[in-house]
């Protein structure tokens, strides 16, 4: 009886030190996070300009640019015909500025929009409002889901709307 508790001792020791030593507990590969930062700034201005005239100006309390993606905080952005368009938080990707939180759009004409998300195209001059909105030019006041503006054509497209006009009497 005594041989065989040593045989199986003896046996389970060597089992138990070819699977520690086959056995690998903890990943060796370490792994590498790429750094992509390329910009960071506080309180800067940015001018977008072509050969002949100023584009655009867009003023941020802070920014980075990560991966190609601009990103800037109390954005603050003017062309032409917008007076101003502000956020809490705006996302360069391309030529969309995708705005977060208190987004405010006021055109030169006197239009006025209060909403929490939207999307500016650049190239195509077409803000797309797509959350809840609150719209005025003068005393007339504009409620609706979604809104589509061009900035060029002075044409607004809604969803849901629920509107005050008032119109001149003749």
């Amino acid at each position: 009886m005594g041989l065989r508790i040593e045989l199986l001792l003896f046996v389970s020791i060597i089992m138990i030190t070819l699977v520690s030593f086959t056995t690998e507990l903890a990943s060796t590969i370490e792994k590498t996070e790429k750094f992509t930062k390329e910009l960071e700034f506080s309180y800067t201005t940015f001018r977008e300009v072509d050969k002949t005239k100023l584009q655009a100006i867009a003023y941020g309390t802070y920014g980075m640019r990560d991966s190609g993606i601009l990103s800037i905080d109390n954005l603050k952005y003017q062309t032409e015909k917008i007076e101003s368009l502000v956020a809490q938080k705006g996302r360069y990707k391309g030529s969309i500025i995708y705005l977060e939180g208190n987004v405010i759009f006021q055109d030169s004409q006197g239009y006025n929009c209060e909403t929490e998300q939207a999307e500016y195209d650049q190239d195509t001059e077409i803000l797309n409002i797509t959350s809840p909105y609150i719209a005025t030019r003068a005393k007339n006041i504009v409620f609706g889901d979604t809104l589509t503006y061009n900035t060029r054509s002075k044409e607004a497209y809604g969803t849901v709307i629920d509107a005050i006009v008032y119109t001149v009497e003749k």
